[in-house]
């Protein structure tokens, strides 16, 4: 019997030079791609081929939110690939039903119907066609310090720089201000944010607007979260002007923030609620918008226009199950809101200790670092859209160190997979205590 041999096993060298020369990577020229090989993880830790050790304090892109290799998740992807791989999505699956009525439970208020799509971009872009089906609106407001995914309508609906290049984008799109304008700057009042809201809906006309789109804490954009009053006030905007409320919880959901949804904290209801990332903790691609019942009930006798082929694949809503009875069963919501309090606790230390840090935002296990060269003016590390010698240098030794995260601008970020523990904490916290020593000398 003829057999095709084992593929033998590749340096990291080997994998990064392959990898360069065949695929095209992400929000980057490919001659500054530096990327670093994988070849296995487990719970909060990943590794290079040659065994070197990195602390996932990122969760990859803020979506591995059970840790890597949880065996419970691995098995129930492989029992349904042996069972039913694939179904298209005009049939009916138990494991689709199954978490269908799950998803049901735990999202806020009377959300209880999904779509089920690829991933959070491909969430948002439905959302934009429920929202405008249902109202007969064309427009979608959206803020400016906010990233929504980088497919052509939900690029458009993001604020931040990374929309520049794909400009004119979809028609509809406004853009406003958000309470926070920057480490310079700071916060405003959310009452005067809501008066900018409400001001603007007046200008484009409210009877235009289908919805409004908003990441409940923004992620990217550097782990905003809203002032007291602020989405309570837009949810009443919202009601007031027959404007649809989009939460993107693609990033915050799933315990990230220490409640299920980042809009928990607040117990609002959103109209539409769009998820990704942590529904699988990433182990398969999978998204879905949830939407209130009496928008679900609008599309019965009326056409809804949007499809995927991979709309609830079987192995993708296994692995959601898998993935919810892990939060469920480790306590990991909790975790995050226990493990939250030191991660703010050792943020407040290395802010008062270190003078380059400017501030230290988190909610849960959702953080992020930002510098500054100088504590009277709040001049930032780097420029808007920009880097700096200074965090081009802590991004290496981080890397140096085995400690991964984004940093990105004049912000790193502290985002661990929901299992770590306090010891686990500590020692990612003790590699940033030394690297802001690298900062700290810019600091005037």
């Amino acid at each position: 019997m003829n057999t095709t041999p084992a593929m033998p096993t590749m340096s990291g060298k080997e994998i990064v030079d392959l990898c360069k020369k065949h695929t095209l990577y992400e929000w980057s020229a490919q001659s500054k791609v530096d990327p670093i090989p994988v070849s296995s993880a487990k719970g909060i830790y990943f590794y290079t081929p040659e065994g070197k050790r990195f602390i996932d304090f990122n969760s990859q892109l803020m979506s591995v939110n059970i840790g890597h290799g949880d065996e419970r998740v691995v098995k129930a992807i492989a029992e349904q690939a042996a069972t039913l791989a694939y179904a298209n999505p005009f049939m009916a699956t138990e494991v689709r039903a199954r978490l269908g009525a799950k998803l049901a439970q735990i999202t806020p208020g009377d959300i209880d119907t999904f779509f089920f799509t690829n991933g959070g971009a491909e969430a948002t872009e439905n959302a934009i066609k429920l929202a405008r089906f249902f109202t007969g609106r064309h427009k979608i407001m959206a803020r400016y310090r906010s990233y929504h995914g980088a497919t052509s309508g939900s690029i458009t609906l993001t604020g931040d720089p990374r929309r520049w290049a794909a400009e004119p984008g979809i028609p509809g799109v406004v853009h406003v201000l958000d309470p926070y304008h920057g480490i310079e700057r700071g916060w405003e009042s959310a009452e005067s944010s809501l008066a900018m809201i409400e001001e603007t809906i007046q200008l484009e006309g409210a009877q235009t607007i289908a919805a409004f789109i908003l990441e409940t804490v923004v992620g990217t954009n550097g782990i905003l979260i809203p002032p007291d009053g602020y989405l309570e006030g837009v949810r009443k905007l919202c009601d007031k002007y027959g404007i649809l409320m989009i939460a993107d919880e693609v990033m915050a959901g799933f315990g990230r923030t220490g409640e299920w949804f980042a809009i928990d904290h607040w117990k609002i209801v959103p109209d539409l609620i769009c998820m990704a990332k942590g529904l699988t903790s990433s182990y398969l691609p999978l998204g879905a918008v949830g939407m209130r019942h009496h928008i679900a009930q609008h599309f019965q006798d009326k056409v809804f226009y949007g499809g995927l082929t991979y709309n609830s694949h079987p192995m993708g809503c296994a692995a959601a199950l898998a993935t919810i009875r892990v939060y469920e069963e480790d306590g990991l919501i909790e975790n995050a809101k226990k493990m939250g309090a030191v991660l703010t606790q050792l943020g407040k230390e290395m802010q008062a200790k270190h003078p380059s840090v400017g501030a230290v935002r988190s909610i849960g296990l959702f953080g992020i670092f930002e510098l500054i060269r100088n504590r009277k003016t709040r001049q930032p590390m780097a420029p808007f859209n920009g880097t700096s010698d200074e965090m081009v240098a802590l991004g290496r030794f981080f890397r140096e160190q085995g400690l991964y995260t984004l940093v990105r601008w004049n912000t790193f970020f502290t985002n661990p997979p929901l299992c770590i523990n306090e010891q686990q904490l500590r020692e990612a916290f003790a590699i940033i205590d030394r690297g802001l020593e690298i900062t700290d000398k810019a600091v005037a």
